[in-house]
């Protein structure tokens, strides 16, 4: 396979998003928007902050839904991104399609699978300063049925691979995942640090003809499949935001306990939620990785999408954020710009979900020094923590933003 700037911008992905934006569009859909609008509004119940933020995060949600669903068909698999910014493909304008507590490093991709069926995933591995890229085979509860690694694929001299899918309990080299009952779809995500230099995988499948079982799904199946995903999506989001808003505001301190925390466990999640008192006010982070090749803090609102991080620092990872002398790092979350360069910017908003998360330690063992600390203060008094070299300019801000904004072109071109 070819090297390409661009493996998310298929033809199969851009004919599957025309599709997609016309299903959204119908009268039927749009029905069943407002019933599942009403239902989540009444299941939440947010606050005025939240609401405020509602009606894009509302779209975003239910247009992935829809592209979700609508790849579905076992015997007619295709690669299919999910979990994309606003972009436009031949002039026409494509919704978001973020959903579920999204991180904005990763690429996200789905493949249906039957689990009687026999495929073969064929790709090519992208360049990636961090490359976590996890092939999940999922169930219909998005239980993990089996899993390989980008890290343990055997590739050929110029990085392609096969991976063969498939109920044979004879392994065919590493590149093998056996299905079994309740195989339902692979969950693929790849992890970008470096955004300008990194790409996501080359990616696509081929079902074995001889194993192919039905004829391909007719519009009014498809139909009953985005209604009830875009139900779905709804209930699974606040499901999930529940790990954050039944923890205590404005709490995301802690330090790693080999007891309780275990020591082979190669990802740490701290998710919690905030609420800035005032405008004057911002949370001050202070983050150890102990040799994690990763970290991200990315905001998202109540409705499980990011905000603004194109054109805003709605998310930093270790490689876009200074690091202190002391190998930690510090970051400010407020509404207002503090003027420093790790800032977190919520984008406009005095709430929201905050998700830390460290991964790829060596030899798979969690630090015993890796932490997280945080505090509420005046935004005045914690500058006064901040050395004068990670202080930054009006200009120097608009800079970093516009290096951001060209770093994430081409995800939407």
């Amino acid at each position: 396979m070819n090297e390409i700037n661009n493996p998310i911008n298929s033809q199969i992905q851009i004919d599957h998003e025309f599709e997609a934006l016309e299903i959204f569009n119908l009268s039927e859909i749009k029905k069943q928007k407002e019933v599942v609008r009403s239902f989540w509004l009444d299941l939440v119940k947010p606050s005025e902050v939240m609401l405020s933020c509602f009606e894009d995060a509302f779209e975003e949600v239910m247009f992935g839904a829809v592209i979700w669903a609508l790849n579905q068909d076992p015997n007619y698999p295709k690669v299919v991104t999910i979990s994309r910014v606003p972009h436009k493909i031949h002039n026409q304008e494509i919704p978001g399609s973020r959903w579920g507590i999204d991180n904005p490093d990763s690429v996200y991709r789905v493949i249906p699978i039957g689990d009687s069926q026999s495929y073969v995933i064929r790709g090519k591995l992208g360049k990636q300063l961090f490359n976590e890229n996890h092939f999940t085979l999922w169930d219909e509860d998005m239980k993990t049925i089996g899993l390989i690694s980008g890290n343990d694929i055997e590739i050929d001299s110029e990085n392609n691979f096969e991976i063969f899918v498939n109920p044979s309990n004879k392994k065919r080299g590493k590149n093998h995942i056996q299905t079994s009952s309740g195989a339902k779809e692979f969950y693929i995500r790849d992890t970008m640090i470096n955004w300008i230099e990194d790409r996501p995988n080359i990616l696509d499948i081929e079902i074995i003809e001889s194993t192919k079982s039905g004829k391909k799904l007719d519009t009014k199946k498809k139909l009953e499949i985005v209604k009830a995903y875009m139900q779905k999506w709804a209930a699974n989001t606040t499901r999930w935001n529940q790990q954050a808003l039944s923890k205590p505001v404005n709490e995301f301190s802690f330090k790693i306990d080999r007891d309780t925390d275990g020591a082979l466990r190669n990802q740490v999640y701290l998710l919690g939620h905030f609420a800035l008192p005032s405008s004057d006010h911002c949370i001050k982070l202070d983050i150890h990785l102990d040799g994690a090749k990763y970290f991200i803090a990315p905001i998202t609102n109540i409705w499980g999408t990011t905000n603004n991080i194109v054109t805003k620092n709605g998310s930093l990872n270790n490689s876009q954020a200074k690091v202190n002398q002391d190998g930690t790092y510090t970051f400010i979350l407020s509404v207002n710009d503090p003027g420093v360069f790790n800032w977190l910017d919520p984008s406009g908003l005095s709430e929201g979900i905050l998700t830390l998360r460290w991964s790829g330690f060596p030899n798979e063992v969690v630090g015993e020094n890796l932490f997280a600390k945080s505090k509420v203060m005046l935004i005045n008094e914690a500058l006064n923590e901040i050395t004068d070299d990670h202080r930054i300019s009006s200009e120097e801000r608009l800079n970093q933003l516009h290096a951001r904004e060209e770093s994430y072109r081409w995800r939407t071109e």
